[in-house]
């Protein structure tokens, strides 16, 4: 029997976090509990005082296929090169033209500078793109293959 599991990314601002992977996963935010009809009145009724609504923000997928990913508010910033991230599967594969695989790649990638990702490195195989490491706008580290 499998687990069920959701992955969760510490950060400073959840719900700007929420926004930017909806943006890159195609992912909406998450529905509020079965019998509130949103966050604000759940948030209400359990008694959470207004200035902790942000300490978390949860996306899920909008097929209920993959896994949702929770965003948790911390008070430390990023440090160091993450141990785990995100590859945005984009291209096709690599069994692709490389000009078809490197033009879905750098479209992806505006797209996401634009909500204001950056790009680390690019990296290429034989002298062709191959995939950007990219980071978030809080510096978390994921790629676009």
């Amino acid at each position: 029997m499998t687990t069920a599991w959701t992955m969760t990314v510490d950060c400073t601002d959840p719900a700007g976090q929420a926004d930017f992977w909806c943006l890159a996963l195609g992912y909406r935010l998450a529905d509020p509990p079965r019998g509130w009809d949103s966050w604000e009145d759940w948030l209400t009724d359990q008694g959470v005082p207004e200035d902790e609504w942000n300490d978390g923000a949860n996306i899920s997928d909008p097929a209920g296929v993959r896994p949702s990913i929770s965003f948790l508010k911390v008070p430390e910033p990023r440090t160091v090169k993450n141990r785990l991230h995100l590859d945005l599967q984009v291209s096709g594969g690599r069994d692709q033209p490389s000009g078809v695989r490197e033009e879905r790649i750098r479209q992806k990638a505006a797209e996401l500078i634009e909500a204001g990702a950056t790009v680390v490195h690019e990296a290429e195989q034989n002298g062709k793109l191959d995939h950007l490491w990219m980071a978030d706008p809080e510096g978390n580290d994921f790629c676009v293959v």
